[in-house]
């Protein structure tokens, strides 16, 4: 793990005490920082003072000497209003950064590898992970997925850290400088933060900045604006473009689920995705086209990167089977938090007795209209229950269960007689917030349900 030396005997605050602010905190202290924390929580000041830690309500009267201020991601740096106590720094000329940008003053060696977009940068981080392991590469997977930045080890020289990086982080990071930065795609997300589309787009541009060179940029050229990012951004790097649509002349390839490699309209090699249960659906195969771009610029082979697809076994919460009973099957897809995350396994599965609902992001589930045909039932669950049931009438027949235990249940007992194949899919298009903590807890109770007979 690292200590932050860089930070010795120099004031700084750390707001913000997730799991990644109370990680860098300790790492401060353990570098002889003078540490002080901060949290609108109750929860998170208590779980600093039981570490002795030095937590301080950042009142203007009362500040305490210190330049710089550690960010946690989830406080509103800009939009829609700045966190008072970035105010206050702002006014007073003081550093606002992330974790990253603090482990990144103290990273000896080792490449970095930053994927960030809309969907799919979980999956993506760790297969590129999975890849580099199964080739027996030196490497560390953390940032916005797993273990936070400054709980990583220190690599050797030929070590690859594998970062998955949300629009917040890069907001917070301005010495970012990607060996290989991957951008996957980019949706309507996190509006409020970025004060409107076009300020989300500048921030995910961030993850090809400084690049020069040596580097290497890869992007998915099926998404306009991924491509005029490719066409603004690209000056000096490599690019290696990916598509799940097109054969490129160059770059890699993975349409109808064959990957392949294109150099100057020549195919260097081929792997056949479709069999790989993990990488089910078109949005796994952009997953994989990116993991292995990155794989293949990083010097791994084409029989190292295959090994790596072959034995990837899957995120929990992402298009996880967590059960078969005879033809059917039990699906959790907690992460899929919006109606563009859940077009992904509605196209992916065929007879769809589909667990929806929650708090509902803008747009609902109308754009889902297209896959209505492949469900045969929903059960809506969570407040936006009635508004989704609004949207399915007269096409889709519903059932509203409320809870998630009852929706299972139902569920349950439409299709135990089936004789044809039929999924169980938690797809919800809505967040969790209104019965759940989280997508991760909504989903292991989605596995209790189902494990334990539909809550019986």
């Amino acid at each position: 793990m690292m200590k932050s030396h860089s930070y010795e005997n120099q004031g700084v605050a750390v707001v913000g005490l997730g799991k990644s602010g109370l990680a860098t905190a300790r790492r401060l202290a353990e570098g002889h920082a003078r540490v002080f924390v901060w949290d609108d929580n109750e929860k998170g000041r208590v779980a600093a003072k039981s570490e002795g830690l030095a937590v301080q309500n950042f009142d203007p009267n009362g500040w305490p000497d210190t330049r710089t201020i550690v960010l946690s991601p989830g406080i509103p740096l800009t939009h829609p209003k700045p966190h008072p106590v970035v105010e206050y720094a702002s006014a007073h000329g003081m550093e606002v950064i992330g974790d990253v940008e603090v482990f990144l003053k103290e990273k000896t060696a080792g490449k970095l590898v930053g994927i960030t977009g809309t969907n799919g940068k979980s999956t993506t981080s760790a297969l590129i992970h999975h890849i580099l392991e199964s080739a027996y590469r030196e490497t560390a997977l953390g940032g916005n997925i797993g273990t936070p930045v400054m709980d990583l080890p220190q690599l050797s020289k030929d070590g690859v850290y594998v970062l998955e990086l949300s629009s917040y982080q890069l907001d917070l990071t301005p010495s970012w400088h990607g060996d290989v930065s991957v951008l996957l795609n980019i949706t309507p997300d996190h509006l409020d933060r970025h004060g409107g589309m076009q300020g989300y787009i500048d921030v995910k541009k961030k993850i090809f900045q400084k690049q020069t060179a040596p580097d290497t940029a890869v992007i998915n050229l099926d998404d306009p604006i991924c491509k005029a990012i490719a066409a603004e951004c690209v000056t000096g790097q490599r690019l290696i473009p990916f598509s799940t649509e097109n054969r490129l002349k160059s770059g890699l390839s993975a349409c109808e689920g064959l990957l392949q490699l294109h150099e100057n309209g020549v195919v260097v090699w081929e792997i056949d995705l479709n069999g790989i249960s993990s990488l089910r659906g078109a949005h796994n195969w952009q997953n994989a086209a990116a993991a292995s771009a990155v794989c293949w610029a990083l010097g791994l082979s084409a029989e190292e990167i295959r090994t790596g697809l072959e034995t990837f076994g899957g995120l929990a919460h992402r298009m996880e089977q967590v059960l078969e009973e005879g033809v059917v099957r039990y699906i959790n897809d907690s992460k899929a938090t919006n109606a563009e995350a859940a077009a992904k396994s509605l196209g992916a599965f065929e007879n769809i007795y589909w667990i929806c609902g929650g708090v509902a992001k803008a747009g609902g589930i109308d754009s889902l209209e297209p896959y209505f045909n492949q469900v045969r039932h929903a059960f809506l669950i969570g407040e936006c229950a009635a508004q989704f049931a609004k949207t399915l009438e007269g096409k889709v027949p519903y059932t509203l269960s409320v809870t998630l235990e009852q929706a299972v249940k139902d569920a349950r007992e439409l299709v135990e007689n089936s004789t044809n194949s039929a999924t169980v899919l938690l797809a919800p298009a809505a967040a969790s917030f209104d019965q759940f903590g989280s997508f991760e807890e909504r989903g292991n109770a989605f596995r209790q349900f189902v494990t334990e007979g539909g809550g019986e």
